[in-house]
């Protein structure tokens, strides 16, 4: 190897590190403003820690996509998501979806009581839960990552299906609705201990 060479890659390798840095960074930049609204309560990267708002990094683009679909047709009602997803385009919404997908997934760090894992597990079965959201819970496309995902968020959700106040998915409406709500805290914290 002669020595032009040896001196010439590395200048090469940093050209294309900074090359890609830049096309990844402006990309980002296109969402600046909308990512800046979202990490507002979505935490940084969609690493939300508020048990409340769902994690985002790490999602699938698809399902994430949808959702802000289902926002802005109101399929999917909520105060503050319905009005911010009102002013999105269809290209900043996969824009955003394809941000939040590539993220890591964060370590909540949760872990359900013995009882309560045992129950979730249970009452997830029972509804035969992965079959959509396969072995792992972590879904696939179109069906959301489940595990690791906040406890309360889970438990909210699954009640606002069960009370038909969250419509964009009538089958688990249905599913729900059989369930009492200690199997729901359960199957909540069994998946989010996972």
């Amino acid at each position: 190897m002669n020595n032009n060479f040896k001196i010439k890659y590395p200048i090469l390798i940093t050209c294309f590190f900074l090359v890609y840095g830049d096309l990844k960074a402006e990309s980002a930049q296109s969402i600046k403003d909308e990512l800046e609204m979202c990490v507002s309560c979505h935490g940084d990267k969609g690493a939300s820690e508020n048990p409340e708002v769902p994690i985002l990094a790490g999602q699938h683009f698809y399902y994430l996509y949808v959702q802000l679909k289902d926002y802005k047709s109101r399929a999917r009602e909520n105060e503050i998501m319905s009005e911010i997803a009102s002013t999105l385009s269809k290209p900043k919404m996969k824009e955003l979806a394809q941000y939040f997908s590539k993220q890591s997934w964060p370590n909540i760090g949760f872990k359900a009581s013995d009882k309560k894992t045992a129950l979730g597990e249970r009452a997830a079965s029972a509804g035969q839960c992965v079959q959509c959201h396969l072995g792992s819970y972590k879904g696939d496309s179109r069906i959301p990552r489940l595990s690791g995902q906040h406890p309360l968020y889970l438990y909210t959700t699954m009640i606002d299906f069960k009370n038909k106040k969250r419509l964009n998915s009538p089958a688990k409406g249905s599913l729900f609705s059989s369930y009492p709500e200690a199997e729901i805290e359960a199957m909540s914290e069994f998946l989010a201990g996972m």
